[in-house]
């Protein structure tokens, strides 16, 4: 059901900002999934620092998840000197307030299936920045809902970062454009549309 990525998404997002004292020139940008080895967060916590220090904008990034490497990506994050940049903020239940007060959405993984975390993102209007891994394909439109970058290609991962952080207007278009593709390709009523016309036919 993607209808609560639509519903109230304002006050969602000012209570999301609220709670984490985002300014409303501050960019948000959200990585949301499993703490673990496949999940790739060092290629975010890198590309977090690198736009960090390309960019005159506030950028504060978060890890929304839990798993079994959140000590080794925080001493990482540390590492990199991101602790005042980077908030940890374990599972969030209600993942529709958590994109509301996102800008952008990421996803670093060395493969995926059909990642639901970009399905959500698009129901809510986010900007995605991706590897081109699994069926990332499947899900988002390359260009049109989001960047796409090879995973052997960190540089260009972190250009796409960079661009959208930039130019509010690329991030806009990007996210306008990602409820038109899951709301006819995922929503449960294109499920229910299509068992109706097969027991019809």
């Amino acid at each position: 059901d993607l209808d609560r990525f639509q519903n109230s998404m304002e006050q969602k997002r000012i209570s999301f900002r609220k709670q984490y004292n985002l300014n409303p020139d501050e960019v948000a940008v959200g990585i949301i999934g499993r703490l673990v080895p496949v999940k790739n967060h060092a290629l975010f916590l890198r590309a977090i620092h690198f736009v960090l220090h390309a960019s005159n904008k506030k950028v504060r990034a978060f890890i929304i998840g839990d798993g079994a490497e959140k000590q080794k990506i925080k001493a990482m994050s540390s590492s990199l000197g991101l602790d005042g940049s980077v908030t940890f903020t374990s599972w969030i239940k209600e993942v529709d307030w958590a994109l509301a007060g996102l800008d952008i959405v990421c996803l670093t993984s060395f493969n995926e299936g059909t990642p639901v975390s970009l399905i959500e993102a698009q129901a809510a209007n986010k900007a995605i920045v991706s590897t081109n891994v699994g069926g990332i394909e499947n899900v988002v439109v390359k260009n049109k809902t989001a960047l796409l970058a090879e995973i052997n290609d960190p540089s260009a991962y972190n250009e796409h970062l960079l661009q959208l952080i930039e130019h509010p207007e690329i991030r806009n278009a990007l996210g306008s454009a990602g409820w038109d593709l899951v709301k006819d390709k995922f929503h449960y009523n294109r499920l229910v549309t299509d068992t109706r016309n097969l027991y019809y036919s």
